[in-house]
């Protein structure tokens, strides 16, 4: 149950934090609110440390595939996308869009066993509910 409480209150911030740093950008620029994004949230996390437990910063060196550090890159660049998207689509139809790309990378990965996430066997039930969430999105949009 916390699983799923966590997930739909992660979907609300980003779908929260994708209008303030639209509105940030039309005011400033792109790579300054995004900048702004990940320097804010450099801030919450230097400060979550210090008064959660301090574990040793040097433990990041000492993770496995090196190349799992690169979430931070591509959080500047979701931040980017985001941003651009909801501008361009507003924040419902971007909103949209962006659940079902995670969605089927996810599956991607599951499927394929990729990034040292478990392999999952292929089910039809899947791709069926893939296109069932599509086909929300054409309706969603669907325009007489």
């Amino acid at each position: 149950m916390w699983g799923i409480l966590t997930a739909l209150l992660s979907g609300a911030l980003m779908s929260v934090q994708g209008v303030f740093n639209t509105e940030v950008t039309k005011q400033s620029s792109l790579w300054v609110s995004t900048g702004w994004v990940q320097f804010s949230a450099f801030l919450v996390c230097a400060a979550a440390w210090l008064f959660t437990g301090r574990d040793s910063i040097g433990a990041l060196w000492q993770v496995d595939n090196k190349y799992t550090l690169l979430g931070g890159v591509i959080g500047a660049f979701i931040t980017v996308t985001v941003i651009q998207s909801m501008g361009a689509l507003g924040p419902a139809t971007a909103a949209m869009l962006i659940v079902i790309s995670q969605l089927a990378v996810a599956y991607v990965i599951e499927l394929f066993g990729m990034f040292g996430v478990d392999r999952q066997p292929f089910e039809w039930r899947k791709i069926m509910g893939m296109l069932i969430a599509i086909a929300g999105i054409v309706i969603f949009k669907w325009q007489k």
